[in-house]
């Protein structure tokens, strides 16, 4: 086990007895949600994984340790506190070797849980390449720890503000292999299709399993994408969504705001713009929850 991580009793016995364990990110807590909701979502994505037969470990960095599991403390700390960075692979060794708070992103979560034994992992979305990347280079480290970290990321395609043609085909390039959950259509978020398609499918969680435990026993590097769409009656058109994208772009534009702060900035004003896509996030990730902890007992 690495020296700077930090097991919950809880996640330590997890281990300890073989039990099924889901893996959660930290930046919907202090970057991706207002307060309230963002605790009460962290604690509602535990128990759907409690009661769905898994231990839940939500994963963030805390004065310089690596917790792999937080308390009711924790959570609120996470929750409340100003000036959390938002940690990828580039910069978790920094936050750290310097004592500082951080949550952590796709990519840093799947790095902790690797470190942990824990191989499936429940989020929103992941990122990808942004719109207007031709200008920026602005590309999502997310995608290529899926290309090296072998875990399980079970998610609502990627987010919506992203070029979702073009994240896929950095996705296939990278050899991440994508399978869509019980849909031919790569989902965009806040809606359960996009204008993508998907050829490689499961029906059901033992069937992600396999596939994994696959691409494992052939000695294969990387995790493994699961496109889970939001349901039907809790997603939002297609139409509407962009609309607010491109506002909100045109908006961070103006203001010059680039790299890390692009993605809370937009996913802020999205809300902002259409009340209901908070909701719809909160869903997608119970959903999402759900589906990682069926898949765990499968691993």
């Amino acid at each position: 086990m690495n020296d700077f991580l930090d097991l919950s009793l809880k996640v330590k016995e997890a281990i300890k007895s073989h039990m099924p364990i889901v893996a959660l990110e930290s930046t919907i807590i202090s970057h991706g949600m207002p307060y309230p909701t963002n605790v009460q979502t962290a604690k509602t994505l535990e128990k759907i994984i409690e009661d769905n037969g898994a231990v839940p470990a939500t994963i963030a960095v805390i004065k310089g340790r690596i917790k792999v599991g937080l308390d009711d403390d924790e959570l609120e700390y996470m929750a409340t506190k100003k000036g959390i960075l938002k940690l990828s692979r580039m910069d978790l060794p920094y936050a750290v070797a310097n004592g500082f708070d951080g949550a952590t992103t796709v990519a840093a979560t799947m790095i902790c849980a690797n470190m942990a034994g824990i191989k499936v992992f429940a989020t929103g979305g992941v990122g990808g390449v942004h719109r207007g990347v031709v200008d920026t280079f602005d590309i999502s480290a997310d995608l290529f720890e899926l290309s090296k970290t072998p875990v399980i990321v079970v998610s609502a395609g990627v987010k919506s503000i992203l070029d979702i043609p073009k994240t896929l085909e950095v996705l296939e390039t990278l050899g991440v292999t994508v399978v869509g959950y019980k849909t031919d259509d790569f989902p965009s978020f806040y809606s359960q299709k996009s204008e993508s398609k998907l050829y490689m499918r499961a029906d059901n969680p033992k069937a992600v399993a396999q596939i994994f435990k696959a691409k494992l026993a052939l000695g294969l590097e990387g995790g493994m994408l699961v496109a889970n769409p939001i349901e039907k009656s809790k997603e939002i058109p297609h139409e509407i969504i962009d609309k607010a994208i491109n506002i909100a772009l045109e908006e961070a534009n103006r203001l010059g705001i680039h790299g890390k702060d692009v993605t809370p900035f937009l996913l802020a004003h999205i809300v902002e713009y259409v009340p209901k896509a908070l909701e719809a996030n909160v869903e997608l990730a119970k959903s999402n929850a759900a589906l990682a902890a069926m898949i765990s007992k499968s691993i």
